[in-house]
């Protein structure tokens, strides 16, 4: 986990963007709409795979993520 201010402040910006890019993904998905759900989830899908890179989140926990949320795509 970080020390410095800046780095805990941007560990939250990039938490706030993956949790946003799922929501996109799930509110498609409840609209029925599928092929928003899909560009939201290929966004949703690369901003988990950043976070990862990053090592903000556990390679388990990301691939819970992504496993989640195309299951919730595929089931439209």
């Amino acid at each position: 986990m970080a020390n410095i201010k800046s780095a805990k402040k941007r560990i939250k910006v990039i938490k706030s963007q993956v949790k946003t890019a799922m929501k996109k993904v799930i509110v498609a998905v409840n609209a029925g709409d599928k092929e928003t759900a899909a560009v939201a989830l290929k966004n949703a899908v690369s901003a988990i795979d950043r976070a990862y890179i990053k090592g903000i989140y556990h390679k388990n926990a990301v691939a819970r993520k992504k496993s989640s949320l195309t299951r919730l795509v595929n089931s439209l």
